[in-house]
Formats: structure tokens, sequence, C-alpha cells
């Protein structure tokens, strides 16, 4: 692959409206395929490099099993269990690592950590999930909501909870694919603009909206979603966190005034009774099942498009 040639996803603006056209047309394709029992080898003997500097269950399972079913291979690597945990130049690692394989996806801190290995990339970068982005889980998210409800375009999204890197991604999703975001947050934890790019990422005619009143964000919303409280890195603020959102808690009663088949979506792991009530994410407006699993699905047609482009 040519230098030219080469594609990072590191935050969800990284590609275009027509291209996400294609990606969602690409994971139902890859899913009917998978749940028939039909072989979709289109990475065969391509090798995928996943580089954890924090945790994962979903993040590791989808990828690693997906790239599988493509044909493929995987290499797993961990900060503990490399140089990376030993003081090697991130530049180097990526130097070294991109010359063994084919695709790389990185779950680590820092963006611009990310954004360093991906300087001295020869093969596509995936942001597995940073502090500040959070693009592949949008991806399947957006990808569920269609699946379930068709096109998201002139819909309302209500993030309910901490602007973090999914809110951050959420709202350059909305800008990009034209629909409503509404973003509401307590005091303090409001998304930072500046990472989100609002008014700097390509117009699809959607816009961003603050709340301050969950009832008010989810009042004729399509689509409730939210995420937990103390995020992996914030384990310091946990008690202060509890205090600040114990009203942000999404419950039948926010589900009630959003529309009659309004979805919920949680990226898990989740906390009942915390961010989330027990009715809710098991009750019959929660898809969190399908999100879960699409990971996998709206990751192949991921990994396939930057290494291959598009498949007619």
């Amino acid at each position: 692959m040519s230098a030219a040639a080469i594609r990072h996803y590191l935050q969800f603006s990284d590609l275009r409206a027509d291209e996400y056209a294609y990606l969602f047309e690409r994971a139902a394709l890859i899913k009917r395929k998978f749940k028939a029992y039909e072989k979709h080898r289109t990475l065969h003997d391509r090798t995928l490099a996943m580089i954890f500097e924090k945790a994962s269950t979903r993040t590791r399972v989808s990828f690693e099993a997906g790239m599988y079913q493509l044909g493929g291979s995987v290499v797993h690597l961990t900060s503990q269990g490399s140089q990376l945990g030993r003081s090697e130049p991130i530049e180097d690692t990526a130097r070294v690592i991109s010359r063994m394989t084919d695709i790389i996806m990185i779950r680590t801190f820092e963006q611009r950590r990310l954004e360093r290995f991906a300087e001295y990339s020869r093969v596509p970068v995936i942001n597995g999930l940073t502090n500040e982005y959070h693009p592949c889980q949008i991806l399947t998210d957006i990808f569920t909501f269609i699946e379930h409800r068709g096109d998201i375009r002139g819909r309302i999204v209500a993030w309910i909870g901490d602007g973090n890197n999914m809110a951050n991604t959420w709202a350059q999703a909305a800008m990009l694919l034209g629909f409503t975001l509404r973003v509401c947050t307590p005091h303090g934890y409001e998304l930072d603009r500046e990472l989100a790019a609002i008014g700097r990422v390509g117009s699809g005619s959607g816009q961003w909206e603050m709340f301050d009143d969950p009832m008010k964000a989810c009042a004729g919303a399509d689509l409730v979603t939210t995420d937990v409280w103390t995020s992996m890195g914030y384990e310091a603020e946990k008690q202060a966190r509890e205090q600040a959102f114990a009203n942000w808690c999404v419950d039948a009663r926010m589900m009630a005034v959003a529309k009659p088949d309004a979805l919920f979506m949680h990226c898990l792991p989740a906390h009942r009774g915390e961010e989330v009530a027990a009715e809710v994410i098991d009750g019959p407006q929660s898809v969190v099942w399908d999100e879960a699993e699409n990971r996998m699905h709206a990751q192949k047609a991921l990994l396939e498009y930057l290494l291959l482009g598009r498949i007619a």
C-alpha cells in the first residue's frame, strides 16, 4: 500500500457522508452473510495488529472475531506485554509494527498518542477508543439505528450524561450525517466544542443543542443514549460524579416523553441503577444487544474499506 493510499480512522470526521452510506450498506450485507453462515473472506492473508493500553471486552472480541471471519489473522499486544510499556518511543513502535502487519487498531488514552502512531505508520490505523473520541462505537450505533428505524437524517438523538468521548463523536456524526444531537449534561461536564469540532465538520445540515434538563432533551427524541458516569481514567472522580449525575439516570419517565418508537442505546458496560434504570436497558425499547453484536459487523466493513476500498 502506497503512502498516498493510506486512510486512517482516528475520529468520525475522517470519512465523508457518502463513505458512511457505503459502510452501512456493506455492514448490512456482511451481517446477512454471517447470519446465513456464508463465508466472507475478503481479507484472506491480511493481519490486524491490536494494541491495548486500555482494558477491553467488546473492542477486542469484535475486532478479533471479525478479522478471523474475514479470513485474516490477528496479533494482540498490550503496553504491559510489549516495548510500549518499556518506554520505547511510540514512533518506533509504529514504524516496526506497520512493516509486519496490514492494519492496526489502537485503544489508548490521549488522542495525540494515537495521532503520533498514525503519523509514522505505513498502514491504516483505527481508533479503538481514546479519551477524546470513540468513532467505531458511533459507526456501530448509527448502523444499529438504521437497521431498526431507517435513515438517521432528520432524526433527534438525545445524549444524556457525560460530555465525554462518545458525546464528542456523536456531535461530529450529527454535523456530518444531518441529524439533531441534544446533549444534556450536569454543569461542569459539558461537551467540549473544540474537541467535537463543531462548526468544522463537513455540513450535513445537522445541528447540536445543549440542554440542562434530561426530560426536555428526551422530549420527542428518536433515540436516547448514554454511557457510564465514570469512564476509564477518571476513577478518582467517581464519588463526585455520582453526586453530579444523580438526576441523569435514563429511566422510564425519560423514555415516556421520547417518541413512542424511540430506541435506547448504551455502549456497555452498563451500571443498572446509575446511568440507566434496569427497566430501560432490559426493556422493549432497548437495542443494546444488537448494538453490541453490530460492533463486529460494522468494524468488518471498516477494515475491508480501509484496506480494499469500495467493493462492487
